[in-house]
C-alpha cells in the first residue's frame, strides 16, 4: 500500500473516533428537532395540558410569534380562565374575563406583567429547546459525557449560564443515534456557584409533536432529583 494511501486511512480512522464537543453535538441535535431552521421566525399557536396529582388539569392556550415578540397564554382550570398577554413591552392580563380587577385578585392570581414575562420566558424557552441553547449568555461545556439514565445510556451536554442570565446549571440528554433529546435536568447552585445535587428537577420527554416542522417532546413529565417524586405531566396538543 502506498504510504499516501495508508495515510488518508489512519485519518479518516482518527477522525472518526474523534470525541463529540458540546456544541457539535447540540449543532447535530437541533439539526434533528429543527431541520429547516424554522425556529428563529416561529410564529404558531398550540395547546399544553399540564397533569398533577390530586388537582383538576390546566389547559393552557399559548401563542407565540418571535418575529413581532409576541406571547399570549389563556389558561384554564375548574372556573379559573387567566390570561398572560405580552407585545413587545407591552402587557395585558385578565381574570375570567376582567381586566379591571381588585388587589385581592391580582395577588391571589399573581396577575402583573412580571408573571406574564416569566411564562413567557419560561414556554419559549421550553418548547424552543435544543434550539434556545443557542442564546447568548448560554455557555455549552465543550466535554460531552456519557450517561445511563432509566437504563439507557445517552450523550449529555452541560450548559451554563452567565449571571444576567441564570445561575442553574442543566444537563441535556441526546440519543446517540439519533441525537433527538429525551431528557433534560436542572441544579440549583449555592452562593459559590457550586452545583447542589439535592435540588432541582429532572423531566422525562416522550413521544413528539410536529409545530411549524418542528419536533417538540409531546409530553414532559416532571420529577424531582432528590427522591424521584413525580410532579406532573405537560402534554402538547
Amino acid at each position: 500500500m502506498k504510504p499516501f494511501s495508508l495515510l488518508l486511512i489512519l485519518t479518516f480512522l482518527v477522525s472518526c473516533n474523534k470525541p463529540l464537543k458540546g456544541n457539535e453535538l447540540l449543532d447535530k441535535a437541533i439539526s434533528y428537532h429543527d431541520p429547516n431552521n424554522n425556529w428563529s421566525a416561529f410564529n404558531g399557536a398550540f395547546n399544553v395540558t399540564m397533569e398533577t396529582p390530586n388537582q383538576s388539569n390546566r389547559i393552557t392556550n399559548i401563542k407565540i410569534n418571535l418575529p413581532q415578540s409576541y406571547f399570549f397564554a389563556k389558561a384554564t382550570r375548574d372556573t379559573i380562565t387567566t390570561v398572560f398577554e405580552v407585545n413587545n413591552n407591552d402587557c395585558k392580563v385578565s381574570l375570567n374575563g376582567k381586566t379591571e380587577l381588585t388587589e385581592e385578585e391580582i395577588k391571589t392570581h399573581r396577575l402583573d406583567c412580571e408573571r406574564a414575562n416569566m411564562y413567557k420566558n419560561y414556554y419559549t424557552y421550553l418548547f424552543g429547546l435544543p434550539m434556545k441553547l443557542k442564546d447568548p449568555g448560554t455557555n455549552i461545556h465543550e466535554t460531552v459525557e456519557t450517561k445511563t439514565f432509566k437504563g439507557k445510556e445517552y450523550l449529555v451536554i452541560k450548559a451554563t449560564y452567565d449571571a444576567n442570565v441564570g445561575s442553574d446549571i442543566w444537563y441535556f440528554y441526546f440519543d446517540p443515534e439519533t441525537y433527538a433529546m429525551e431528557i433534560y435536568q436542572f441544579f440549583k447552585t449555592d452562593d459559590s456557584g457550586k452545583q447542589k445535587d439535592d435540588s432541582g428537577e429532572y423531566i422525562l420527554l416522550t413521544e413528539e409533536t410536529i409545530v411549524n416542522d418542528i419536533k417538540m417532546p409531546k409530553n414532559r413529565a416532571w420529577y424531582y432529583n432528590k427522591d424521584d417524586k413525580y410532579l406532573g405531566t405537560d402534554i402538547l396538543n
